[in-house]
């Protein structure tokens, strides 16, 4: 990636101060220049500058990998859920982006939390033995529900105050609340990944900021909004596979209009930020409403797992999928982009008595 720093590119600290001094500080930096302005920036001769361009340009540059290669490095981090592990070949697959999609109250918070425990765990207990990243874009993240789902469905390993101290420590918060300042954590979230020993990355969420930011009625906005996007998606990719680690993201819900529904309707409910950014992602998972405390997670996209359903519902503990098989279904040529997503449309309210206005109980 071009916003790499000029160090990891293997420049020597002299010549990454020296051109600091010209603020040249990343690859993106040096290789805009021209080998006469590298000349005069790094004091180099005009072979020494070029041959410095041809050198970062080399290691920016992505490398050829064979499938035998491709095949060995392949590794999944588990989710703890044995039936969802089962279809996704091991888990949540590393070095590709994962993204969970649904209405609000599904439980998508709650998987990242879920998977940020898990991720802190030592390795002969299914975990990473690593730090968490984790970007929050929704004001949403609850260091409190942390803890209690780390307490509640690992009772044996956090039942000393110390170890629930040191996963807690291990999960690093950035929140940002804009689409500038997301790019911005991610072009420099390389560094970050090294210091803190991240084996694991998540973006809660991916679509909030863009939603709010962007008013695609409005001319020109759609397409600033595809370009940012793809910035988005090519920053996460690039440190998905650079550090051979699982990135989740999370998506909202919106209403596609013009199409035939799952009950003959024109409009139905689907993932947010269109089709094109269903293509950006290698495995999406939505969580939908089943009953009223009931839900579902649909595994509408993956490389390698069928089309299924799994029942789940939201305890103390976190996720809990009901049973051990799956529903496997036909998907009739549906598109993972436009798969129509279950929402909760109403509440039943049960009052053993009437209420007025005024909020006094009628006899």
């Amino acid at each position: 990636m071009a916003t790499r720093k000029l160090r990891r590119a293997g420049v020597s600290d002299e010549m990454c101060e020296q051109l600091k001094r010209h603020h040249v500080e990343t690859c993106k930096d040096l290789l805009s220049l021209t080998a006469v302005e590298v000349m005069t920036a790094a004091g180099l001769s005009f072979r020494g500058a070029s041959e410095l361009l041809r050198s970062v340009s080399g290691a920016v540059a992505p490398p050829v990998t064979t499938a035998l290669e491709l095949w060995g490095r392949h590794s999944c981090f588990p989710t703890s859920l044995p039936a969802l592990d089962r279809l996704l070949r091991g888990g949540l697959p590393r070095g590709s982006l994962t993204e969970v999609a649904g209405p609000s109250g599904c439980g998508k918070t709650q998987m990242c939390l879920m998977l940020s425990v898990l991720a802190t765990l030592p390795e002969s207990e299914g975990g990473l033995d690593a730090g968490v990243i984790y970007i929050d874009t929704e004001a949403a993240f609850s260091a409190e529900r942390l803890v209690e789902i780390a307490r509640s469905r690992f009772p044996e390993r956090f039942t000393c105050k110390e170890r629930v101290l040191q996963m807690a420590g291990r999960v690093h918060l950035f929140r940002e609340l804009t689409c500038r300042n997301v790019l911005d954590r991610l072009d420099r979230l390389e560094e970050d990944i090294i210091s803190t020993g991240a084996g694991l990355l998540i973006l809660d969420s991916v679509a909030s900021v863009v939603r709010k930011e962007f008013d695609t009625t409005l001319p020109g906005n759609l397409m600033h909004r595809s370009d940012m996007l793809g910035h988005e998606a090519s920053a996460l990719k690039y440190l998905a596979h650079q550090f051979n680690i699982p990135v989740v993201l999370t998506n909202q819900v919106t209403t596609h209009v013009g199409g035939e529904g799952p009950e003959g309707n024109t409009g139905f409910v689907t993932a947010a930020l269109g089709n094109t950014w269903s293509h950006s992602v290698n495995t999406r998972l939505i969580v939908q409403y089943a009953e009223s405390r009931r839900r579902q997670i649909l595994i509408a996209k993956s490389p390698v797992a069928p089309f299924a359903v799994l029942n789940y519902t939201i305890e103390t503990q976190g996720i809990c999928i009901d049973g051990e098989d799956a529903q496997e279904a036909s998907y009739e040529g549906t598109d993972p982009g436009l798969q129509p997503i279950r929402v909760q449309t109403e509440f039943n309210c049960n009052l053993t008595k009437p209420v007025d206005l005024t909020g006094q109980t009628q006899q």
